[in-house]
Order: C-alpha cells, then sequence, then structure tokens
C-alpha cells in the first residue's frame, strides 16, 4: 500500500484502540487509580518497570505494590522509615525482587528531594527530536546511591544498544494527550513529538509486515529506525501508532 493508505488505515487502527476500554486489559489501569501526579508518574514508572510477561501477572503484582506502598506511593516514598522497608520481603515479580523493589523507592525519594523529581531529570537531558539520551542519563541519576549491580538491570539503557520498551512505554503514558482518557498528558516540559515507540515482539512483528522497519533486532538501532518511518506519518505524535501496531500484534494477530 502507499504510505497515504498506510497512514489512514493506522489511524482507524489507532482510533480503534487509543479508548478507555484499552484499560480493562492493560497496565496503564494501575496509575489511573490515582490523581495526584506524583502519585500517577511513581505508580506508573513501577508498573512500567515490571511490564514483561502475562499482563494479567503484570497488573496483579503491580496492584500489590501498590498496597505496600499503601496506596499512597508518593507520601510512602518520601516519609518512609527503615522498618517499613521490612514489609517488601517475599516480593518478586520475574527477576524483579523485594531487594529490587527497596533500592527503587530509595533512589525515587532521592530524586524527588534532589533532583526536582522524574519529569525534571528525563526533561533536563532530553534531545531536540529524541528522547533517548534522556532516558540514558535518567538511568544515571537513578543509580546515584549505593545498590547492587543486579538491579540496574531493571532500568534500560538506549546507548547501550537497548530498545527500552517499557522506559518509553513509561514515557508515553506521561507524556501523550490525555483526551481519550487513556494516556495521562501530565507531563509537560517533554513534547510528544521526542517520544519512541515502545518496541516489543509484537509492535516489531507488525511493522515489519507493515514495510516500516527492515531491521531484525528489537533494539536502539530498530527503535531508531522506527521511529524515522513514524515520523512521517505524523511528525507531531508518532507514537500514537503504538496503539495500533500493539492492537493489531496482540488482538489481531496480524
Amino acid at each position: 500500500m502507499t504510505q497515504n493508505e498506510l497512514k489512514e488505515f493506522l489511524d482507524i487502527k489507532v482510533a480503534e484502540y487509543n479508548q478507555v476500554h484499552f484499560l480493562e486489559s492493560d497496565p496503564i489501569q494501575i496509575p489511573h487509580a490515582f490523581t495526584l501526579k506524583e502519585d500517577i508518574e511513581i505508580s506508573a514508572f513501577l508498573t512500567a518497570t515490571i511490564a514483561w510477561g502475562n499482563r494479567k501477572s503484570i497488573i496483579n503484582n503491580a496492584k500489590r505494590m501498590m498496597g505496600l506502598l499503601d496506596h499512597s506511593p508518593f507520601d510512602f516514598i518520601m516519609n518512609h522509615t527503615p522498618s517499613d522497608l521490612e514489609r517488601f520481603e517475599g516480593f518478586v515479580h520475574r527477576t524483579f525482587n523485594n531487594h529490587d523493589l527497596v533500592y527503587f523507592v530509595q533512589s525515587l525519594q532521592h530524586i524527588y528531594r534532589l533532583h526536582g523529581g522524574m519529569e525534571t531529570v528525563f526533561a533536563s537531558n532530553v534531545g531536540i527530536d529524541s528522547i533517548q539520551s534522556g532516558i540514558s542519563a535518567f538511568k544515571k541519576v537513578f543509580f546515584e546511591l549505593p545498590h547492587q549491580q543486579r538491579t540496574t538491570k531493571h532500568i534500560s539503557d538506549p546507548l547501550k544498544g537497548s530498545a527500552a520498551k517499557r522506559i518509553n512505554m513509561f514515557l508515553r503514558w506521561m507524556v501523550r494527550d490525555a483526551s481519550t482518557g487513556v494516556d495521562f498528558g501530565i507531563w509537560k516540559k517533554i513534547s510528544p513529538n521526542q517520544l519512541s515507540c515502545p518496541l516489543d515482539v509484537h509492535s516489531g512483528n507488525v511493522a515489519r509486515k507493515l514495510g516500516l522497519l527492515k531491521r531484525k533486532q528489537n533494539d536502539a538501532k530498530a527503535v531508531l529506525e522506527l521511529d524515522t518511518s513514524l515520523r512521517k506519518l505524523d511528525p507531531n505524535d508518532p507514537v500514537k501508532y503504538d496503539f495500533a501496531l500493539f492492537g493489531l500484534g496482540v488482538f489481531e494477530k496480524f
């Protein structure tokens, strides 16, 4: 199909999947339980961090995390005592365990107290038309405190070749327009045109079938190639096509 036909097809799919009913089976439902900006972004970040594997398991374990944080993640992170962290014992989602969660809580407190919060850290290092340098810089800040080396694998670095799917997904949630009730649009220091598509096996396979992506590996170079293709379809909001690619792959087995 021509580029105009491809755009029309994908725009229809975006409209179909970028709807509130999308929340029913997606981890983004977790931050939708909150109204305070910091609660939304913290719950979204923690949920996105464990967003691999079975989606039902992701949602259940994200809900468990919110319970461990007294359903007030920002207040817990800013005001917890060392003894409060003992309740994390036994928490695990795949390779993310209680020790990782303890560090994430401590590091987020550090970021809000000393760096002005997550939005400020990401935004202060973003490129003109890409957020990948911002993700890499965020990881450096995130691991400023003493930490176990194993925990670093839970924050990807696109400048070291990673597709950084989960962080790109988190950033989509925070930055994109909230008009349909799916994404939040609460971060104003970053523009939607700077975002990258969360690339995973589903979106990658669909993108290749549609001629949007040729690279076989789902890595940082593939993200750049897909970004370039999607920006031709919509330079202002290229990541809206995540809904189309994901929906076609997961729900329609395209």
